[in-house]
């Protein structure tokens, strides 16, 4: 019983302690002024470092027709549904780790 409250006083004396210290930090000192630097104001950087001349920007035609990449989209997507429909009417092990044979493989 002494033991604990032995552990009891030395818990609320800490306690004690560091309030104190934290609240001697929070307070600000009122012997010091409060210091405000001035802002120094530089004058704005111009839009265009090197020239002020802005070129047209013109969109670079795809490499690739769409209509090709919608093809090899849905050509994946068989692919995927067809090795789903194998695997859940044979589910095997070796079904789960054999590479695909399509061309869009991350």
């Amino acid at each position: 019983m002494e033991m604990l409250l032995m552990a009891l006083c030395i818990s609320v004396f800490g306690l004690g302690v560091a309030a104190l210290a934290f609240g001697a930090v929070g307070r600000p000192d009122p012997a010091e002024p409060e210091f405000h630097p001035e802002v120094a104001v530089r004058p704005a950087i111009p839009a265009r470092f090197f020239s002020d001349i802005v070129l047209p920007v013109k969109p670079h035609p795809p490499l690739v027709p769409i209509e090709v990449l919608l093809q090899q989209i849905e050509n994946h997507v068989r692919l995927e549904q067809a090795a789903a429909e194998s695997f859940v009417a044979f589910p095997t092990q070796a079904l789960l780790h054999c590479k695909t044979t399509s061309a869009l493989v991350n």
